[in-house]
């Protein structure tokens, strides 16, 4: 196993491998942990019962699950990282803001993930929770250092040893006594239900940022259909799995949540160390994602300004820096961790919604797919240093959800009139859409007029040599 040597780069035609059924794995086993168990538990957590917490899940999933698979489709066309892409919507200098933002998404999640993962290791073999976190992450250091094969090979390793011992959890589960009505459908709240499936929805969409990492190597025949359909499968059965199980849980055990991995595992009896180490594993995976996203996006921030060729020895400063700065959000984020992840979900949504609604407008309906993969890497290539109208219809659509939000922090004037309901979600879809389509259509139509149309990506295959 090496290195991986490529990093924003284009993968080549002689370098792509692989096939669409290997997204199933991938997309599958990065829901099985008990993070997105967590991320269920809050639906019940906001006051649904059994029922609803079910339905909300089911329908976010499905609903997100659009969206992100929409963002992988794109990997084996184009063959780069799925941020460095926003600089055909935002500019290579105005894609920046966009990166920034998923550079907090990545730390925000891996630091939860992190704790998570410590306080079960902690647990499992009485081991100082700090240490704990310092142990996982030097494995994420390391398993992102060797890079995208080395994360697939694990992935379906995790996959399947994920199906055999969540089979036996799930059994173990269903067995438990839940409180009488848990399955009633009466006592419907539409405004904690609507706030339930935003959140399970927006836990789908905080793939969008990097799903198309995972798919980037992938042959450039590969047919999109394909690429979509088993990101999605893989996701939203991993994921409805786990969050109905994490509802499960949280309805069944009083205090659940105060230890999600420990009270797990408890339930295997003397075989606890076994669900131990599929949760430990689970965490280790997942976080392994949010570093590797970590450093794509930190690469793509600097590389406009400071041209420089990343070999391992830079691979491996920079995703060590990244590490340590993680790991001090980690250390820093173990107390009161419930209140914190759940205002952070709420967070990323009303940020990161917006930028998958332009780049998807932008992707599927105006440029069908077609990009300058050379002018995405030019600062004076045909996309510009800031395109004004994406950074415009970016910024205005976050400022259009706050008085849609319901935080713990802050109820907007809407959320309040819909009796809390919060549906800045849906702003952040349909706004930046129709403020993006309208007016870069009509830019795009003067270009064509002008004779400057972008060519197709098949056209710089020969690109990565370039800049090798």
């Amino acid at each position: 196993m090496k290195v991986e040597r490529r990093s924003i780069e284009y993968i080549p035609v002689e370098e792509r491998h692989g096939k669409a059924r290997d997204l199933f794995p991938i997309w599958f086993g990065a829901n099985m942990h008990i993070t997105t168990l967590v991320t269920g538990a809050i639906t019940v957590s906001l006051g649904l019962n059994l029922f609803w917490s079910v339905v909300a899940i089911i329908i976010g999933t499905l609903l997100g699950a659009i969206f992100m698979a929409s963002h992988s489709a794109q990997g084996p066309q184009l063959g780069i990282p799925q941020m460095i892409q926003s600089r055909a919507q935002f500019g290579v200098i105005g894609a920046i803001i966009p990166l920034f933002i998923c550079m907090f998404i990545y730390m925000g999640f891996f630091a939860s993930s992190g704790v998570l993962g410590a306080q079960t290791l902690s647990h499992a073999f009485s081991i100082d929770q700090t240490w704990s976190i310092i142990i996982l992450n030097t494995f994420c250091f390391v398993i992102t250092l060797f890079g995208h094969d080395l994360i697939h090979k694990m992935q379906k390793l995790l996959s399947w040893t994920s199906v055999i011992v969540f089979f036996i959890a799930s059994y173990l589960v269903l067995n438990l006594p839940l409180p009488a009505g848990s399955w009633s459908s009466s006592h419907f709240d539409l405004s904690t239900f609507l706030l339930a499936v935003s959140i399970v929805a927006t836990w789908q969409l905080s793939y969008a940022p990097y799903v198309a990492d995972y798919s980037r190597y992938l042959p450039i025949t590969t047919p999109p259909s394909q690429t979509f359909w088993y990101s999605y499968a893989g996701t939203i059965v991993g994921t409805i799995w786990m969050m109905v199980l994490g509802v499960l849980l949280t309805t069944a055990i009083p205090n659940y949540l105060d230890n999600s991995g420990g009270n797990l595992a408890e339930l295997f009896g003397g075989y606890a160390l076994i669900m131990y180490m599929i949760i430990i594993f689970g965490q280790l995976a997942i976080n392994v994602f949010n570093l590797y996203g970590a450093f794509m996006s930190t690469v793509t921030t600097f590389e406009p300004f400071i041209k420089f060729q990343v070999t391992p020895k830079v691979r491996m400063g920079i995703i060590f820096f990244i590490t340590a700065l993680g790991t001090v959000l980690c250390i820093g984020g173990q107390g009161n961790f419930l209140s914190f992840f759940i205002n952070f979900i709420f967070f990323i949504s009303y940020f990161l919604i917006p930028w998958t609604s332009i780049n998807l407008v932008d992707y599927y309906l105006l440029r069908h797919g077609e990009y300058s993969v050379k002018d995405i890497f030019d600062i004076n290539g045909s996309y510009g240093k800031v395109n004004w109208i994406a950074t415009f219809a970016f910024i205005i659509s976050i400022l259009a959800e706050i008085p849609f939000i319901n935080t713990t922090y802050y109820v907007g004037v809407f959320a309040k009139a819909f009796n809390g309901a919060d549906i800045a979600w849906v702003v952040g879809l349909v706004l930046p859409a129709v403020m993006y389509y309208f007016p870069m259509k009509r830019k795009m139509k003067a270009f064509e007029n002008e004779g400057e149309d972008c060519k197709s990506v098949n056209e710089y295959t020969v690109y990565s040599s370039d800049i090798d």
